[in-house]
């Protein structure tokens, strides 16, 4: 008589115990231990890329803002002064930082300048109008470039960062292939943790690229805005200094 025997099925816990241990492989605690040379120069570079990209875009957007809500009671404060010495000395008494006074102090400056020279050689080779125009494209060009601070760099890591991270993320591949053929083992618990752990560099990547770009964008518009201030200033300074009256200055009612 042959004895029955019940089947016994596999413990169904060693395929699930085995995804578990791949997931928790996949973490950002992991992928930090196995870091090699490079990768912790990818990540250096990133973070670094990060941290300046974060400190430009706060510092701009400070800067921005301060310059868009005063430019234009300072525009406003130039021309409502009955004279031009008290527009002047509004103009000082305002910020170091703020751009438009600054380009009406150069003007300023500039045409009391050739004034004191009148008769000499100065005044012989630019006649007032150009030498108050060459002041104010030198200053809207200077006060321009100071906008551009920080531009270049969150440009830079925009379109950069996410290939830095994908440059960690093939190198990350590549060490866990080398891993996995070493061992024999092409299980997910083998597979899955370094792959995931390589992904995260990608992820590192994007998440320092995009609110550069952003920032950059942003700023971009905001700046050309900013621009187009600066010029409409330094044009209607160009006729009040070079002619004594501000030549689109609306008429005066009669009394």
């Amino acid at each position: 008589m042959f004895q029955q025997t019940t089947p016994t099925n596999p413990p169904p816990s060693m395929g699930g115990d085995a995804n578990a241990q791949a997931i928790s492989q996949m973490g950002f605690d992991n992928l930090i231990h196995n870091f090699d040379a490079l990768g912790w120069i990818v990540f250096i570079t990133l973070l670094v890329m990060s941290l300046l990209s974060w400190y430009f875009i706060i510092a701009n957007f400070i800067r921005n803002s301060m310059i868009r809500s005063r430019a234009d009671k300072v525009i406003a404060a130039f021309w409502n002064n009955p004279s031009a010495q008290e527009s002047i000395r509004e103009m000082e008494a305002q910020p170091r930082s703020e751009p438009f006074s600054k380009i009406a102090l150069d003007c300023a400056s500039a045409a009391a300048h050739h004034q004191r020279s009148d008769g000499g050689r100065l005044a012989e080779s630019l006649n007032r109008s150009e030498f108050i125009d060459r002041a104010l494209r030198q200053a809207v060009a200077r006060e321009s470039l100071r906008l551009e601070g920080g531009m270049t760099l969150l440009a830079t890591v925009g379109s950069s960062a996410p290939f830095v991270g994908l440059l960690g993320t093939v190198w990350g591949i590549y060490n866990a292939l080398i891993g996995i053929g070493a061992s024999g083992e092409a299980s997910m618990a083998a597979v899955a943790g370094p792959v995931g752990e390589a992904l995260i560099m990608t992820a590192i990547g994007l998440f320092t690229a995009i609110p550069a770009l952003l920032a950059y964008n942003f700023f971009t518009r905001s700046n050309r805005l900013t621009y187009a201030q600066f010029d409409e200033f330094a044009h209607d300074l160009h006729d009040f200094f070079a002619t004594g009256a501000r030549v689109d200055a609306p008429a005066q009612p009669k009394k």
